[in-house]
């Protein structure tokens, strides 16, 4: 199946990696655990690809600008959950060293995006 332009996109592939990653990560979380903080931190990193596909998808540099903010507003959501899941002592520092680059590395491309489209 051929690529769409937003899944060329080095940023939603970074989200997607993201995500994935935190998916699992949190699988292995007990019930009480996954039904709670699990289940936020997985619909905030989803949602980060999901609005850059979004707002690629509305055909504007608006749209995409807002969608992009939203995604944004999403990483940073992701990173709140994972600091409560961290120091609620599900997530350990073998954890945090495979996810932490992928923030770190996302967060400054997210907000290049939002720039190259003003």
């Amino acid at each position: 199946m051929p690529r769409t332009n937003f899944e060329n996109l080095e940023i939603y592939q970074l989200s997607e990696q993201l995500s994935d990653e935190i998916w699992r990560l949190i699988k292995s979380w007990s019930p009480f655990e996954k039904s709670t903080l699990g289940g936020q931190i997985v619909r905030s990193a989803d949602s980060i690809g999901a609005n850059i596909a979004e707002g690629t998808g509305r055909g504007s540099k608006p749209d995409t600008r807002r969608f992009a903010r939203m995604a944004r507003g999403s990483l940073n959501e992701t990173q709140h959950w994972l600091r409560r899941a961290y120091r609620r002592d599900l997530l350990n520092q073998q954890h945090i060293e495979r996810l932490k680059p992928l923030v770190d590395e996302l967060a400054p491309r997210l907000n290049a995006y939002i720039r190259s489209i003003m």
